[in-house]
């Protein structure tokens, strides 16, 4: 069985039964999930967990997306610095996006495939990165 990481933006849709992107996040993981196991690390985690009064809260939502629970490997965590001073140099302006390298390197350094619906940075700076994404 081959792993997913799950990007924060997918965690997050998937909490709103409303949310524009809700069907696209329940489907596209149905149609994954018996051939897959789905992970997101400690980043996502922390973003996630913000839009949830308790940690007991969100560890049951979690448990309800069946979803574990990855360290990023120091291999992952030296890469993404590397990509966001890439990322700056380029003249990123946006100085909040430091978690997304974070995401991208674990995915680039395990060879995660990692669904999202935030294309930009990861394929421009984890070109390597299988990204499952929306088709428009």
């Amino acid at each position: 069985m081959s792993i997913i990481l799950i990007d924060t933006c997918v965690i997050s849709d998937l909490s709103d039964e409303n949310n524009d992107w809700f069907e696209w996040c329940s489907s596209t993981l149905e149609s994954l999930d018996d051939s897959h196991s789905f992970i997101i690390n400690d980043v996502i985690y922390a973003e996630t967990s913000v839009i949830y009064p308790t940690i007991e809260e969100f560890n049951e939502y979690l448990s309800v997306l069946d979803l574990s629970i990855s360290p990023i490997p120091r291999e992952a965590l030296f890469l993404a610095g590397k990509a966001f001073l890439k990322y700056r140099k380029n003249k990123g302006a946006k100085c909040n996006v430091l978690p997304d390298f974070f995401i991208g390197a674990h995915a680039a350094v395990k060879e995660y495939p990692l669904m999202t619906r935030d294309k930009g940075r990861f394929a421009t700076y984890f070109p390597t990165v299988d990204l499952i994404i929306p088709d428009h």
